[in-house]
């Protein structure tokens, strides 16, 4: 179980958290919903330890993030997947290689066995046959299967996913849903997933939790956040410009791109 407890974050006078609370129960997919500038990025960081919280507390798995030793956070992240918006595949390495880093790093493994695992990860996207390929050849949307399939050759219990579908088109973003949620489903991984896009969010999550100023605004299964009666949850959902019944919403804070 993944656990934020009233997490606040600043970047100098920015203040991105501000009273964070989010409970991810295991073998769920918890979709993060917000708009751009508010600390969705901000806020899955501290779950692998990329940021530390000037307030609140994280626990996965029953261990506060923030007071592990640098040897129990690596080991943390050995359970913890993270697909990055932009895959954010090395140009230089092949597919295979790319794959195979995170295994590679980890030394518990021979090379013929992360050649079997690399193998495994990428027929679970459904690319048996790029390997030896390099990112430069991929489509973008095949760039994202490969940053998915790098995640689970660790075959983590959690993957973070950092909006997967931005800049693919809707077939494309489908497969990716497809994909997420077969993770969920054959592979028992727990999920949280950060997107604009609510057919997305509606497709992969189990629950949806919206942020909104620093804070989650409210959070509940898909049918729940669809009928939702929240003006400003409806607003986003709806993808409007204006509340009901008011003037354009000029006011949503925005942090800048580091908050995300």
């Amino acid at each position: 179980m993944i656990e934020l407890k009233n997490v606040h974050k600043a970047f100098g006078p920015k203040q991105v958290l501000r009273g964070f609370s989010l409970t991810v129960a295991e073998g769920e997919t918890m979709v993060i919903i917000g708009y751009s500038g508010t600390g969705k990025s901000v806020a899955i960081k501290h779950i692998v330890g990329l940021l530390e919280p000037d307030d609140g507390e994280v626990w996965v798995d029953g261990k506060r993030v923030d007071q592990l030793s640098r040897k129990e956070l690596y080991a943390l992240r050995g359970k913890i997947g993270y697909v990055f918006q932009f895959a954010a595949l090395f140009d230089s390495m092949t597919v295979g290689e790319n794959v195979a880093m995170g295994l590679r790093k980890r030394g518990e493994l021979t090379e013929a066995e992360i050649d079997t695992r690399v193998d495994e990860a990428l027929a679970l996207v459904d690319l048996p046959d790029v390997r030896n390929r390099m990112p430069a050849e991929l489509s973008g949307g095949m760039r994202k299967r490969v940053g998915i399939a790098r995640a689970i050759a660790l075959r983590p219990k959690y993957i973070l996913y950092d909006e997967p579908t931005t800049g693919l088109d809707p077939v494309t973003s489908a497969t990716i849903d497809a994909l997420m949620v077969r993770m969920r489903e054959q592979l028992g991984v727990t999920g949280i997933v950060i997107t604009h896009d609510m057919r997305s969010a509606y497709t992969v999550g189990t629950r949806i939790a919206m942020l909104y100023e620093g804070q989650i605004r409210q959070v509940g299964t898909v049918a729940e956040i669809q009928h939702s009666t929240d003006p400003l949850v409806r607003q986003f959902i709806e993808g409007r410009a204006t509340l009901e019944g008011s003037a354009p919403l000029i006011g949503v804070r925005a942090v800048g791109p580091q908050a995300d």
